[in-house]
């Protein structure tokens, strides 16, 4: 029967979900130490990626290549993240449950960098698992990325709260949420940002041909580097 043809609409999604599953469950096997949370996610996103885009990859083999390649630059980055996490929490108890002067003002600004780390922690980590960058711009460029889809990025972030949502209010499916709660809102993800991310990349590697061509190779890892990634985004935005 064609139904169960491999090039079948209906084995193809099922093989694409096959891949979430398996990457969702390695997702969360390297999760577990908390402190590899930060190259764990930027693998995901990776992969998430290369799904999206139906791209041939071996999940496992990709998915700790971008795990090692990137493993110092994300585990500094969620050391930051989480830094501030706990930072911004035990500033927020100390303001509700005691009185200060202006404490008004001072809450104000706690919602604005708040609201800041999470437009930069949104994208922060799928910037890192495709562009190839020092720490501070990898930063940087993530909260451009955040701003300049600012709908998408809202978005993402609601998509990344829908699994804890089910895992409370719908019991029945709890075993399908934790299955996928990693790699579904990812794949999702990378479908909204995947065409900015190509005109991103399409822009970079326009203006880094010349230099290619003379060198002669492709950067195995499949990331793009360029120091001047935030300049292509402000030139995106002033398009806009």
């Amino acid at each position: 029967m064609r139904l169960f043809n491999l090039d079948s609409p209906l084995m193809q999604a099922l093989n694409k979900m096959a891949d979430l599953l398996w990457l969702n469950i390695l997702t969360m096997i390297c999760c577990i130490p908390i402190i590899t949370v930060g190259p764990s996610l930027t693998a995901l996103h990776y992969m998430a990626l290369k799904i999206a885009r139906d791209e041939e990859c071996y999940i496992t083999r990709d998915y700790f290549k971008s795990f090692r390649l990137n493993f110092r630059q994300a585990t500094i980055i969620w050391i930051i993240e989480l830094f501030v996490i706990l930072i911004l929490a035990g500033d927020f108890y100390i303001m509700r449950n005691t009185e200060m002067q202006f404490g008004d003002v001072i809450n104000i600004i706690l919602v604005v960098v708040a609201v800041l780390l999470l437009f930069t922690s949104t994208f922060v980590f799928p910037v890192l698992a495709k562009f190839d960058n020092t720490i501070p711009r990898t930063i940087k460029n993530a909260f451009f990325v955040g701003v300049l889809q600012f709908p998408k990025t809202i978005l993402m972030m609601i998509l990344s709260l829908v699994p804890a949502v089910l895992f409370i209010f719908v019991p029945r499916i709890i075993p399908i949420v934790v299955l996928f709660c990693f790699s579904a809102p990812a794949w999702v993800s990378a479908k909204l940002y995947n065409k900015f991310f190509r005109k991103l990349e399409d822009q970079i590697n326009g203006e880094n041909a010349p230099e290619e061509a003379e060198g002669g190779t492709e950067e195995e890892d499949e990331r793009i580097f360029s120091d001047k990634l935030d300049e292509s985004l402000l030139s995106d935005s002033q398009n806009q």
